[in-house]
This record gives structure tokens, sequence and C-alpha cells, in this order.
């Protein structure tokens, strides 16, 4: 039996594809960092399964993920989007969405790259997390959030960026138990 963490349900495929494939892996593309930025805004104070059950309809919906055709979204937009029942149809989180997309070019224009501006808070290197699962924030992701909600993003508080730094890589909480431990320390360590 393949030993996963013990927040994965094993009566979840959709849950076991995420872990097993996504959750955790270093992501240097800046669009698979912007998608990931995108749902976890949106997974705020909701359930992380309802964001995996709803994210090709995100997808769709909203172009791919791609930064440049949401930045450009007007109010035509979001009243078409809130008719839309295949997503969370939260204004205020659509209108982020739109925001944060404009905040995130500029910072890509600043820096090259989303990603040179993300992993240069940790040098380029995977922060392996001692207490694995204990902990919701911690003084990076509080030093991230603060900087994107300095530079006017929503939804961007210590609690989903830290969520949002274990999904992209940033910080390996799988425990040390799980397969997907192994491979990635030993990939970190490359």
């Amino acid at each position: 039996m393949t030993m996963r963490c013990t927040w994965v349900p094993e009566n979840s495929d959709l849950y076991k594809e995420y872990h097993d494939k996504e959750w955790g892996t270093p992501v240097y593309d800046d669009q698979k960092l912007f998608e990931m930025l995108f749902l976890e805004c949106f997974q705020a104070g909701l359930s992380w399964y309802s964001i995996l059950k709803k994210r090709e309809a995100f997808r769709l919906l909203f172009d791919g993920f791609d930064a440049l055709k949401i930045a450009q979204y007007d109010e035509d937009k979001v009243a078409a989007l809130m008719t839309r029942k295949e997503i969370i149809r939260n204004r205020l989180k659509i209108k982020a969405a739109i925001s944060n997309a404009r905040i995130f070019l500029a910072i890509q224009k600043e820096f090259g790259s989303f990603s040179s501006y993300l992993w240069g808070y940790v040098d380029g290197k995977t922060v392996v997390n001692a207490a694995r699962g204990a902990l919701k924030t911690s003084p990076l992701s509080d030093e991230i959030s603060a900087d994107l909600k300095r530079r006017g993003m929503k939804f961007v508080g210590s609690i989903t960026i830290y969520s949002y730094l274990q999904a992209v890589g940033l910080i390996n909480d799988h425990e040390k138990e799980c397969f997907r431990f192994q491979e990635l320390t030993a990939l970190s360590n490359m």
C-alpha cells in the first residue's frame, strides 16, 4: 500500500491525484504559479476539495488562468461570471482575481518573472518543514503575504499564502512516511 500524507482521504481519487502529482512539487512556471495563486485565493474560507471539483470550470471560464486576459476583465465580464454556477460566485473574489492578475503582471515586469520573485524568498531552495501538519502560517508566509498585500493583492492572508507555498513546492510539508516526502526531498537535494 502506498503511504500518503494522512490528510488525503483514501476514498477520494481527486485528492489522491492532486497529492500524488502536484502538491508540494516545485513550480517555476509563471502560468502554473498564477493558476495555483488564483485557486488558493478562491479557496479562502472554503474546502480545497470544493476548489478541486470546480478547477476545470474555473479554467474554462477564466481563459485558462491567463493573467493577461483576466487583467482585462471588465464589469460585464464580472456580471457574466456571477451567473455561472459551475464556479464560486463570490463577487469580491472574482474582482480580486482581476486585480490580483494585474499585480501579478506588475511583479513579473519588476522581477523578470513571478517565479524569480517568489523563489527569491528562499534562495531557490525548498524549505523542508520539520513540523509538518502543525503549522498554518510561518515567518515566510507572513513576509510574502505582507508584501503581496502591500502591493494591493486581496485574499492573500498568511494562511492562504502558506497553503500556496506548500502547493507550489516552496515548502515541503509532506509527512516523513509519505512516498512524496522522499521523492521531493531527493529532488530538492539535486
